[in-house]
């Protein structure tokens, strides 16, 4: 049966390809978006004109925004992307994390609650409120040490982890105090097509073919995990589908990489497909920048939960992915040139001109 889903920060990276993927599949979309400097409209291009989908400019932290949306699109879930995400931002701007990931958050909540509580019976017990968090409120992990798992305890280490802790307790407490149907994942990197360039993948991508220097934190051995942007949102269909009510469901691509390994795929794809005309290797531009205060060393997820309660498994190869996301930017120049206005060259400007400061770029999703 085909929903009505209110989509919150579905103009960003991992809410656009969530929105093109469910409309896509039959159901209808409401986009509520405040369209902040990672938010783009262009991310939504192939379904803008899709009648399916409608979209509304505001913040999730605006109640009576909110409260318009659930009375007259009469949403079926909601899934809340909506947050800030750049670790490096929290860092310099913890109060942006606060207001819209601890605050817009349970401002969300309370409106949905209170919406949710005047609903017929039958239909009341069919809604769901998907909340979308990270695997960074865990904490970091040692080499040796074994993945997160959804019993983990939460050891956030820098704002904007911090706030996404807080969101997910918040979430957690509006099933607990009031029974509103919530579910939580927390996911470990995305990489894929249309990810803002300030992140690792698109920064190294576009730096290299600008003959810019490729910035890594400290050694460059600090290990993620890596999950293609689609495998993600599978994950979410099936956990808003079938997922327990109260319960958090982990998503890992299954593939651990070190920074530095990350960096070396990506020149080496385009030392293949767009050689430098000089016969030099794109990774000569490598340089090592002073690590990032508080920089987590390991991130990696157990999945064993949603793959054994939801039957989901991650589908995509990381070598073919990464060249398939590589070859994106590459001919997506246009893209780029929409997304990257005059306040972000401003800011990225202001915050990292010089590579050798203290102020590294940021390298996580």
């Amino acid at each position: 049966m085909s929903r009505n889903l209110l989509v919150t920060g579905g103009a960003g990276f991992i809410g656009s390809c969530f929105v093109s993927r469910q409309i896509t599949a039959g159901e209808r979309v409401l986009v509520l978006d405040n369209l902040t400097y990672a938010g783009h409209l262009v991310n939504l291009e192939q379904v803008l004109h899709s009648a399916d989908f409608s979209f509304v400019h505001g913040d999730i932290g605006d109640a009576e925004v909110v409260a318009r949306c659930l009375k007259e699109f009469h949403p079926d879930a909601i899934v809340n992307f909506a947050a800030e995400s750049h670790v490096d931002r929290s860092i310099h701007s913890a109060e942006d994390f606060v207001r819209t990931n601890v605050l817009g958050t349970e401002q969300l909540l309370r409106t949905t609650k209170d919406w949710w509580q005047g609903l017929k019976p039958e239909v009341r017990k069919d809604f769901r409120f998907l909340h979308i968090s990270t695997d960074e409120v865990y904490g970091s992990l040692d080499k040796n040490s074994a993945p997160f798992t959804e019993n983990s305890s939460y050891a956030p280490n820098s704002p904007y982890s911090a706030s996404k802790a807080s969101s997910d307790f918040f979430v957690r407490s509006y099933f607990k105090t009031y029974g509103l149907p919530t579910l939580i994942s927390n996911c470990s990197n995305n990489y894929g097509p249309r990810q803002y360039p300030e992140k690792l993948i698109p920064l190294m991508v576009l730096n290299a073919v600008s003959n810019k220097p490729l910035p890594i934190y400290g050694t460059g051995l600090n290990i993620r995990d890596w999950i293609y942007v689609e495998d993600h949102c599978a994950a979410l269909d099936l956990i808003l589908s079938g997922g327990r009510i109260g319960e958090a469901y982990n998503i890992g691509g299954e593939c651990e990489k070190s920074n530095l390994e990350i960096v070396q795929s990506i020149y080496k794809i385009l030392d293949e497909v767009k050689p430098k005309s000089d016969g030099t290797s794109y990774g000569t531009q490598i340089k090592f920048v002073a690590d990032r205060p508080g920089h987590d060393f390991r991130y990696a997820i157990d999945s064993a939960k949603i793959k054994k309660e939801l039957g989901w498994r991650p589908r995509h190869c990381f070598s073919e992915a990464l060249r398939k996301t590589v070859l994106w930017y590459l001919d997506n120049s246009e893209w780029t040139r929409q997304i990257m206005d005059e306040d972000y060259r401003k800011w990225l400007h202001q915050q990292y001109q010089d590579f050798d400061s203290s102020k590294p770029l940021e390298q996580k999703d």
